[in-house]
């Protein structure tokens, strides 16, 4: 399964930078949007909202981590709102990941939506080995953690992982390839790498198999977002 529009990171700090960039593409063109931790603090469900009434899909990347039944109810709350995609971390453990799911179908049915497909964070793109060894005190390498998070995410009923492009075909092969690798850490060939650590190129990503790739600061502060989004998507779809 692939999610042929790259996702766009709308990683800004308020409704105004959000919609100013959003009004640089034609009207009739239909985005699919990540909203994250900040614009969504500042911003809340009425940013959601207003981004889908323009007809763009939502995926709505809070990340959610505590006890079962606490994530349970947000999820639930998240349910109903209608958006594409949510996100929780694998980390949390089995019974986390099934009472959010639960939670989020519950929410989703109650307001006669569709249920978002809900993902499970594996080890976030900004770690490096070296961080996952001395700080996180894994015994295995990164790469042996990033697949038993993902398998434990499958087992317990999650429609895919966040991971790096780098893990994606790893995952694909210990899983199967329904079940979605949404790869963030995305940049254009000799753009900035930023806080990210572990990086790949939309054509990269779709030869090592992404199921759909995030992309935030190569297009939010590209001098040409439009075009820079162009760029991106015949990249990820190969057609270069």
């Amino acid at each position: 399964m692939k999610i042929e529009r790259p996702i766009i990171a709308l990683d800004f700090p308020n409704r105004e930078a959000c919609r100013n960039f959003l009004k640089k593409f034609p009207e009739e063109e239909k985005l699919f949007v990540k909203i994250g931790m900040e614009l969504y603090y500042s911003e809340g469900q009425d940013m959601v909202k207003e981004i889908m009434d323009l007809g763009h899909d939502v995926f709505l990347d809070l990340k959610c981590h505590d006890i079962p039944h606490t994530v349970e109810s947000a999820m639930r709350v998240l349910g109903k709102l209608g958006v594409s995609l949510t996100t929780l971390h694998a980390s949390g453990g089995s019974e986390m990941m099934k009472a959010a799911k639960n939670g989020l179908l519950e929410g989703a049915q109650s307001n006669g939506k569709k249920a978002p497909k809900l993902l499970a964070i594996t080890q976030l793109t900004s770690t490096s080995p070296e961080m996952a060894k001395k700080e996180q005190h894994i015994a295995c390498n990164l790469a042996e953690s990033v697949k038993s998070y993902a398998e434990l995410a499958q087992q317990s009923g999650m429609d895919g992982v966040v991971c790096s492009a780098w893990e994606a075909q790893m995952i694909a092969d210990a899983t199967n390839d329904d079940f979605l690798r949404v790869t963030p850490g995305i940049r254009l060939k000799g753009g900035a790498i930023g806080d990210q650590k572990r990086v790949m190129t939309p054509d990269e990503a779709e030869m090592n198999g992404s199921s759909a790739i995030v992309v935030g600061r190569a297009i939010t502060q590209a001098q040409n977002p439009v075009e820079a989004y162009r760029l991106v998507s015949n990249l990820w779809r190969n057609q270069q």
